[in-house]
């Protein structure tokens, strides 16, 4: 029986690379994977997924409204599809969380859900909260603080570098509107203390992962 696994983490702790090594892993022993990205995250242009240290792929862009179970059964029924990976899955509807466990539950195609546990004010994302409920399988991906201790928070930053406390749940952006910390420093910032941002500036080449989505 196919499983849903969801891989959660706070921002930089590698989400991506490791969707983007999962999904070659499978295609290096002749296996299809299909890879989906919310259409709300435009970072990267439509339907295209990277990774900070420059993997990339294309990916099939989802909108609030498209139903997973359907385009993966076609897709299937196109070709066997040996593997389903979802990147950025917090922002996906619950409606869609539950398709994917139809995925594995009625078409045995392994689901593996990458994306964000909680948003800047410690709350869950509706698709975290649904993968949280009935995902098979749950693995936290770690990254850390500035002060050495595991990141468990993801902090929203104005132009200046102050904690922001209020605004839309989701607002998509990159190194420099968030940071990863501990709770305790999470804490902290939101109650005024200064914030330390340090982002590496290492160029990459930005190696294409091979994909039928690019």
């Amino acid at each position: 029986m196919a499983k849903v696994y969801f891989y959660y983490a706070a921002m930089n702790a590698g989400k991506s690379t490791v969707l983007l090594q999962s999904s070659y892993n499978y295609r290096e022993r002749g296996m299809r994977t299909l890879l989906f990205i919310p259409a709300i995250d435009t970072r990267f242009g439509t339907g295209r997924i990277e990774s900070r240290i420059g993997l990339r792929s294309g990916a099939i862009s989802l909108t609030a409204t498209d139903n997973i179970l359907k385009r993966v059964r076609t897709e299937h029924t196109t070709s066997k599809v040996s593997c389903v990976l979802v990147d950025e899955a917090q922002f996906l509807s619950p409606e869609q969380v539950w398709q994917l466990t139809d995925v594995a539950d009625t078409l045995d195609i392994p689901v593996l859900c990458y994306g964000l546990r909680t948003d800047f004010q410690g709350k869950l994302f509706p698709g975290s909260a649904t993968l949280l409920g009935i995902a098979d399988d749950f693995t936290e991906l770690k990254t850390i603080c500035h002060c050495g201790r595991k990141a468990t928070m993801n902090l929203r930053v104005d132009k200046q570098g102050h904690a922001v406390k209020e605004g839309a749940q989701v607002e998509i952006g990159g190194n420099d509107r968030y940071v990863a910390m501990c709770r305790r420093h999470f804490k902290d910032a939101l109650a005024g203390a200064p914030v330390s941002i340090q982002h590496g500036t290492g160029a990459h080449s930005n190696p294409t992962i091979p994909s039928e989505n690019t």
